[in-house]
C-alpha cells in the first residue's frame, strides 16, 4: 500500500497514463448518462459480504449519537474499515489512512483499472461501487467545499470555469455544474483519477448493534489508479477526510491495531473508536503534543527525541525528527497508511550499528538481499516453534516524556515459517528514502500493533499506552467465538 503523506503530483508521464485511462473508462460508460448524476453503467462487484441488518431499535439519527465503534480488519499491510455506501447499502473495504483526507472507493468491477498492480491481481477482499446501482447516489457540484478542496492545488475556480460556472455563482457557491474529476496523489507514488460523488453512508453507533446513515457523504468514485489497488478512508484534518464529515475533529478517535498474526483473520477486528469515548483516558495513557506542520496542516506530527536500545541511547536524534524547517520540512508522521516506521540518514544506519553487537545470533544475508530489510537473523526455533528471542528491547522516546516500549513483535518479526529447528527474524524498521523533503521520519501502523493510539484533536496530542488488543476487540464484540 502506498503511504498518503503528500499529495503532490507524480511524473508527467504516469498521470498522462492515468488520465487517458480515467476518460477512456469514462467515455465508454456515458451512453446513457444524466449530466447531473454519476451514472457509470458499472456491475457489482462479484465478492459479497454480509450487510449487518440492524435491529428494529437500532436506526438513530446523526445527531442522537455521539459516539462509533467500528471495525477494522488486518491484512498484510495495513487495516480496512468496511464501508456501505448507497441506497441500498454495497460493501467497500477501503484502508484507514490518517496520512490522507481523501476518501475514495474503486468504481466498477471489469472496468476498474489499477496499473502496476500486479500482486493484488487475484485480491477479492476490496469490492468495488456502482454509482447506478445506488437511487441515492449523485455527483458533486462545482457549489460544493469539497469540490473546492478536491482542486485546491491548482486554483480551484479553473477547473469549474472550464466546466461552464460563470464567476458569480463560483464566488458565491452556487454553481450546480458537475464537479470536474480529480487526480490525487500519495507520498510513495500512488496516482488515482476519478468522479467526486454523494451518498448515503452507514455507520455504527457507540456498539455493534446500532446503526446510522449519513446523508450525501462526499468520496472519490475512482475509475483508475497507479499503484493504488484498494480504497482508502482518509483520516486527515480536511474537509474531506472521514471524521470531518462525520463532525469529530473537534474530538478525536483512537484505535488498536491487532498484531499481525492476526491478519486476514475474519473472525476478530480491531476496535476503531471515535467521539467522546475514544478520547477519554485511563491512568497508563501517555500524551505527546501535535506538532503543526506548516506544509501539512491536516495530517498528525509528533516530536522523536531519542531511540533507547537494550539499556543504551541512542546518538542524537536529529532535529528534523521534531522540529520544522522554513519551508515546513520535518517532523515525525504518525500514519496508519505506511506499514513500516522509516528514519532519516544517518541516524537510521546508527541504528543498526548499536543493534547488530547486540544479537549473537548469525545473519540470515540472504533473506536480507531477498527482503530489502537490513537486519535479519538465524534464530533458534525448539521443536519449530519460535519463541520470545532476547533481541535488545527498543523504546521510543517522544516529546513530553513519552517512553512507549515497543513489543517485540513490533520490531522483529519471523518471516517465514521454522524449518529444520531454525528460522529468520528481521528488523522491520526502515530507511526513508528522501527525509529533505516533507516528513522527516514516519511512525508506522506495524509499530503501532497490541498499542492503543489516541488522536485527542481537541487537546491537540496523541496518547500511547501499551494493550492486549486482541482482548480489546474481545470486550467490545469484535470477535466471533
Amino acid at each position: 500500500m502506498a503511504t498518503s503523506y503528500s499529495t503532490t503530483t507524480t511524473t508527467t508521464t504516469i498521470l498522462l497514463l492515468l488520465v487517458i485511462a480515467f476518460f477512456s473508462f469514462y467515455q465508454t460508460q456515458a451512453g446513457n448518462i444524466n449530466p447531473n448524476s454519476v451514472v457509470l453503467g458499472l456491475t457489482r462487484s462479484s465478492t459479497t459480504f454480509t450487510i449487518p441488518k440492524p435491529s428494529k431499535y437500532s436506526r438513530k439519527r446523526l445527531s442522537q449519537v455521539s459516539d462509533m465503534i467500528e471495525p477494522l480488519r488486518a491484512v498484510r499491510d495495513g487495516y480496512l474499515l468496511t464501508l456501505i455506501i448507497g441506497t441500498p447499502g454495497q460493501v467497500i473495504q477501503v484502508y484507514m489512512d490518517t496520512g490522507s483526507d481523501l476518501t475514495w472507493v474503486p468504481c466498477g468491477n471489469l472496468s476498474f483499472d489499477c496499473l502496476d498492480c500486479d500482486d493484488y491481481r487475484n485480491n477479492k477482499l476490496i469490492g468495488t461501487f456502482s454509482p447506478s446501482s445506488s437511487s441515492s447516489s449523485f455527483r458533486d457540484t462545482c457549489g460544493s467545499p469539497f469540490c473546492i478542496d478536491i482542486h485546491s492545488s491548482d486554483n480551484s475556480f479553473d477547473t469549474c470555469i472550464e466546466a461552464g460556472c460563470s464567476l458569480s455563482t463560483l464566488l458565491k457557491a452556487t454553481c450546480s455544474r458537475p464537479c470536474p474529476s480529480f487526480a490525487y496523489s500519495y507520498g510513495e507514488g500512488g496516482l488515482v483519477a476519478g468522479t467526486l460523488t454523494r451518498d448515503n453512508l452507514r455507520v455504527h453507533g457507540s456498539s455493534p448493534y446500532i446503526t446510522k446513515d449519513v446523508p450525501r457523504f462526499s468520496f472519490g468514485c475512482v475509475g483508475s489508479t497507479y499503484r493504488e489497488p484498494i480504497g482508502i478512508a482518509g483520516f486527515g484534518r480536511g474537509v474531506l477526510s472521514l471524521p470531518s464529515q462525520l463532525g469529530f475533529l473537534q474530538k478525536g478517535f483512537s484505535h488498536c491495531f491487532l498484531a499481525f498474526k492476526y491478519a486476514n483473520n475474519q473472525n476478530i477486528s480491531s476496535p476503531l473508536f471515535m467521539g467522546d469515548t475514544a478520547t477519554s483516558s485511563s491512568d497508563n495513557m501517555q500524551f505527546t503534543q501535535m506538532l503543526k506542520s506548516p506544509m501539512f496542516p491536516n495530517y498528525y506530527y509528533i516530536g522523536l527525541e531519542a531511540i533507547t536500545v537494550g539499556n543504551v541511547k541512542s546518538a542524537e536524534v536529529p532535529l528534523n525528527l521534531r522540529e520544522f524547517d522554513s519551508q515546513g520540512n520535518g517532523g515525525m508522521l504518525i500514519d496508519s497508511g505506511t506499514t513500516y516506521t522509516h528514519l532519516p540518514e544517518p541516524f537510521y544506519s546508527q541504528l543498526l550499528s548499536m543493534l547488530q553487537p547486540m544479537i549473537a545470533y548469525p545473519r540470515a544475508t540472504d533473506v536480507e538481499r531477498r527482503t530489502g530489510f537490513d537486519l535479519c537473523y538465524e534464530v533458534p526455533c525448539p521443536n519449530n516453534r519460535f519463541t520470545n528471542d532476547p533481541f535488545p528491547s527498543i523504546t521510543f522516546h517522544f516529546m513530553n516524556n513519552v517512553s512507549l516500549v515497543l513489543p517485540q513483535a513490533n520490531y522483529f518479526y519471523a518471516m517465514s515459517a521454522p524449518t529444520n529447528s531454525t528460522g529468520v527474524k528481521c528488523l522491520l524498521f526502515q530507511s526513508m528514502d528522501d527525509s529533505s523533503y516533507g516528513p522527516a521520519g514516519v511512525f508506522g501502523n506495524f509499530q503501532q500493533q497490541d498499542v492503543k493510539v489516541v488522536y485527542d484533536l481537541e487537546k491537540e496530542r496523541i496518547g500511547f499506552q501499551p494493550m492486549d488488543c486482541a482482548a480489546a476487540a474481545i470486550s467490545q464484540g469484535l470477535h466471533k467465538r
